[in-house]
C-alpha cells in the first residue's frame, strides 16, 4: 500500500504540468474538487454509508479538508502557476515529514527515536540531491515560493490534524465532506482572484480524469488509511519518496535527464525512509 501511494501521490506533478496550461489553479481545483465530491456523494448514498454522529465531528472533518486538499493543493497548483518548477515546489514541500515528526510527539504523543530522526534527515538530503538539478536563478518569484511554503504547512497541519481528530471517520462521507469544504473554498478564491476561463482541451480533460480518479479516489484514500494505521511521522516519511518518483516520470514522460547526483538522492531516500519505518 506504501509503494503504490508513493507512485500514485507523484503522478499529481505530472497531471498539474499536464492540465494548468489550459486553467488557472483554483478553477482547475475547482472543477476538480467539486466533481470528486459529486460522485462521494453518489457512492455514499448508494451505499448507505453512515455520516458524522455530531456537528463537531463534522467540523474537525471540514478543517482536515480544507488542510489536506485546499491549502496543500491550492498552494502547490498555485506556486507552479506563478512559474516555479514542480522539481522545486517538491523539494519545499518534501519537508513536510521533519515539520510531522517535530509537532507529532507534543500533539499526539508519538516518539521518535533517534534512529528515525536520522531517516528523516536524510531523506531530506536525498529529495535536495534529486531536485537540485532545477534550481536556478529562475525558478519562479519569492510569491510563487511563498505558496509552497504555505502549501508545505497545509499538508503538515492536515496530516496531525487528520491523525487527531478524524481516524474514526468513515472514509465514504468523510472524503465527501472533505472535499466539499475543499471546492467550496476553491471557487470562493477562483470568483475573487481568477477568470475562471476554461479550455476544455483534450489534454485538459484527460489531466483533470487523472487527478478525479487516480488522485482524489485512489492516493487520498489511501493516505486517509495509512494516517489511520500508522504514526504520522511514519506516514509522512513516504513523502520524501514522491520528488525522486516524480523524476522518473518527467525522465520518461518527458525526456529529463536523471544523473549520478540524482540516482544517490534516490538512494537515501529509500534509506532514510526504512530507517524511519524500521520496528524498534
Amino acid at each position: 500500500m506504501p509503494g503504490v501511494f508513493v507512485v500514485l501521490w507523484a503522478t499529481g506533478f505530472i497531471g498539474a504540468k499536464l492540465g494548468l496550461p489550459y486553467a488557472e489553479p483554483m478553477t482547475f481545483l475547482a472543477w476538480r474538487f467539486s466533481i470528486v465530491a459529486v460522485v462521494l456523494f453518489g457512492v455514499a448514498l448508494v451505499l448507505r454509508a453512515p455520516w458524522p454522529k455530531s456537528r463537531m465531528l463534522t467540523v474537525h472533518i471540514a478543517v482536515a479538508g480544507l488542510l489536506l486538499h485546499g491549502a496543500y493543493l491550492g498552494g502547490v497548483f498555485a506556486s507552479i502557476g506563478e512559474g516555479v518548477p514542480a522539481g522545486v515546489s517538491a523539494l519545499i514541500v518534501g519537508i513536510q515529514p521533519l515539520l510531522v515528526a517535530a509537532v507529532a510527539g507534543p500533539f499526539l504523543g508519538e516518539r521518535v527515536t533517534k534512529l528515525q530522526w536520522l531517516g528523516l534527515v536524510l531523506g531530506l538530503a536525498g529529495v535536495a540531491l534529486v531536485v537540485w538539478n532545477k534550481l536556478n536563478l529562475e525558478a519562479g518569484t519569492p510569491f510563487g515560493m511563498a505558496l509552497s511554503v504555505f502549501a508545505l504547512l497545509g499538508m503538515t497541519l492536515g496530516t496531525v490534524y487528520q491523525k487527531k481528530y478524524c481516524t474514526g471517520m468513515d472514509m465514504r462521507t468523510g472524503n465527501v465532506i472533505q472535499f466539499s469544504a475543499a471546492a467550496i473554498a476553491m471557487w470562493l478564491l477562483a470568483v475573487a482572484l481568477e477568470t475562471m476561463v476554461v479550455q476544455w482541451t483534450g489534454e485538459f480533460i484527460f489531466a483533470m480524469a487523472w487527478l478525479v480518479i487516480v488522485l482524489s479516489f485512489g492516493a487520498i484514500t489511501l493516505l486517509l488509511i495509512l494516517i489511520r494505521r500508522g504514526a504520522a511521522s511514519k506516514v509522512s516519511s513516504l513523502f520524501y519518496m514522491v520528488p525522486p518518483c516524480t523524476a522518473l516520470f518527467a525522465w520518461f514522460l518527458f525526456g529529463e535527464t536523471l544523473d549520478a547526483m540524482a540516482f544517490s538522492g534516490m538512494g537515501l531516500v529509500m534509506v532514510g525512509v526504512a530507517m524511519v519505518n524500521i520496528r524498534q
